[in-house]
């Protein structure tokens, strides 16, 4: 993972400026902020030349009058370099707010549009926090340090000009601290940008394994791994505190070095300046203007050690989130991609083959034809290949070989929305958002009206247990529904699915969860819901598909039986062997009227 950020985001110099890309957009109001810090700057310049005017001009020569105009410039110079200084921190922040609010949607859509394969690969948690953690440290850095930063930069050419308009050979006598002051520099930011490109690194880690280990903690507990878990964080969350400490000593070590430096160059003001006063060559009130100067000059170095931790942060994580925005997104549709209508749900595979990476085929050449209305099984030992040839059928990843058909269309052909609007999926574990049990029953068809939510909860036998609850359909659910029975969420999935009204229903493994009551239910309810839909099965209990139109079996990627169950049973193969795993004696004859749709459609052949 480290390797695709280095790939992606190769340096802090390309980061940096792909940072200050994203403020073109504001340039009219940072252009403004920038007259501010202008003026900021220039009241810094001129207070230090007032002081030393009071003081060999209206001390010397015992004006008070004149003494008190100087000191009400001074009061008005830096009145006005405070309300500058507001009005300039206030609109730089606000474009950052704004930058940081643009980079987040960004994020998301970017995820949104991000390949499934993509996900597999990557812990949820790391991703969230490069969303959350690494988007924070640019917030931090956009509503505090950049202001602060740029504001000391200009300011510090004030202070330049005006010390040697004041006097060139003690200016630039104070000058000579500057190579040293760039070499400090350059050599803690190199070990700093390394430091700190590690936390972030080790920050990802703990969020992902938190994540990991706060939704697997029944498990954990139920595995007796809880002790286990504890010393695999504590080695993360170790590997994180050593990375922050290491990056702290590279940062906090910058501070003294250019407080030693301020030092020096106050001691040559004093030392050369002081000499030049004995000489008659400089007054009092400009070798004390020029230890104020003095003190400028160091100060937005000194600011620049407290901003440097959250520049290098900043950079750190901006390589991160780069790196998820430089992201290969899934294939757009293709130019001439047209809406797929109505579907009649017709699907073909003709010699498809599929592999996540090229090494493993999941899918050798295999070809099948599921005619609309039909209800095809797919059954198979794990791993053979099964829930590939579901995932393939809405595009969530596309064949490497061959071609997928729909209503004789190649799905590559056709627009990605309209083919998934065809399409309902429930899975073994359903997901259900935060939110009321109306909202997720309503994402499958989003301003569904209550009545229709209803009937499609009436339609599975949901509607008792949601109108048992307190609140009924408008009981809010927990994170992924927690509050509610495996089965009850599997009822709620298959809810959303019939409001959906699709044209192929794909049920992965969708009543392995359910109690043998509640699948009972499903099933009197899905041998009404599948008249007229095409239907892909996924079942490891093959009591449930006895009477699916047609049975596909795979192994290791291939078709190797197809037929009705009696015609699989006869044939004595690798389907008849699973069957008779799981049911020791023969099957009674009135087992449950499965995933067959109602208009009894005898399957075609294949």
């Amino acid at each position: 993972m480290a390797e695709l950020e280095v790939q992606h985001a190769a340096n802090r110099g390309a980061v940096a400026r792909r940072l200050t890309a994203e403020l073109r957009p504001y340039r009219g109001t940072l252009l403004v902020a920038l007259v501010f810090v202008l003026v900021v700057a220039m009241t810094q310049a001129a207070g230090p030349y007032l002081v030393s005017r009071a003081i060999d001009r209206d001390i010397g020569n015992r004006d008070v009058e004149g003494l008190l105009r100087t000191m009400l410039m001074l009061f008005v110079v830096y009145s006005t370099g405070a309300v500058a200084g507001w009005a300039q921190t206030r609109r730089v922040g606000m474009t950052g707010q704004r930058v940081l609010s643009t980079l987040r949607n960004r994020l998301f859509e970017q995820l949104q549009a991000l390949p499934l394969s993509y996900f597999d690969k990557r812990p949820i948690g790391d991703l969230m926090s490069r969303l959350l953690s690494d988007v924070d440290t640019l917030n931090q850095f956009f509503s505090q340090g950049m202001t602060q930063l740029l504001g000391a930069m200009l300011g510090l050419v004030g202070v330049l000009v005006a010390m040697l308009a004041l006097n060139v050979r003690l200016a630039l006598a104070c000058f000579t601290i500057i190579p040293v002051m760039l070499l400090t520099t350059w050599f803690f930011a190199a070990r700093a940008r390394k430091a700190y490109r590690k936390t972030r690194q080790t920050v990802g880690n703990v969020t992902a394994s938190l994540q990991e280990q706060i939704v697997g903690v029944r498990q954990a507990q139920a595995f007796n791994r809880t002790d286990v878990n504890i010393q695999r964080f504590r080695s993360q969350n170790a590997a994180n505190r050593d990375a922050n400490m290491s990056a702290v000593g590279v940062t906090s070590a910058f501070s003294p070095a250019m407080d030693m430096l301020s030092t020096l160059a106050t001691a040559l003001v004093i030392g050369y300046g002081g000499y030049q006063v004995l000489q008659g060559q400089l007054s009092v009130g400009l070798l004390a203007a020029f230890l104020i100067y003095v003190q400028q000059f160091f100060r937005p170095v000194q600011m620049a050690a407290s901003v440097y931790t959250l520049m290098q942060s900043a950079l750190a994580g901006a390589e991160r989130i780069y790196s998820i925005l430089d992201e290969t997104r899934e294939p757009s549709d293709a130019p001439d991609a047209a809406e797929l209508k109505r579907a009649q749900g017709h699907i073909t595979f003709e010699n498809v083959s599929f592999a996540y990476d090229a090494e493993h085929p999941v899918l050798r050449e295999m070809s099948f034809d599921i005619q609309p209305g039909q209800t095809v099984a797919l059954v198979g030992r794990t791993g053979a290949g099964k829930t590939t040839v579901a995932n393939l059928i809405p595009r969530f990843y596309d064949a490497t070989g061959g071609v997928v058909r729909v209503d004789g269309l190649d799905i590559k052909r056709v627009t990605r929305t309209s083919l998934r609007r065809q399409m309902a999926m429930v899975i073994q574990e359903p997901f259900l958002f935060s939110g009321s049990i109306a909202d997720n029953i309503a994402y499958g068809r989003p301003g569904a009206s209550r009545e229709e939510i209803e009937q499609a909860a009436r339609a599975v036998h949901a509607h008792e247990f949601i109108a048992a609850l307190p609140k009924g359909y408008d009981s809010v659910l927990g994170e992924s529904g927690a509050t509610l029975s495996q089965g009850q969420r599997q009822l709620l999935a298959f809810a959303r699915a019939v409001i959906a009204d699709p044209r192929v229903l794909i049920l992965d493994e969708a009543t392995a969860n359910i109690d043998t009551r509640t699948e009972a239910l499903i099933q009197r309810a899905l041998s009404t819901l599948l008249a007229g839909r095409t239907s892909v099965v996924i079942a490891h209990r093959l009591s449930t598909i006895r009477n699916a139109d047609l049975i596909l079996v795979i192994d290791a990627g291939r078709i190797t039986e197809r037929g009705t169950h009696d015609e699989l049973m006869a044939r004595n193969g690798l389907y008849a062997e699973l069957y008779q795993k799981q049911f020791r004696e023969p099957a009674p004859p009135a087992a449950a009227p499965v995933m067959r749709a109602a208009s009894g459609m005898r399957p075609e052949k294949v």
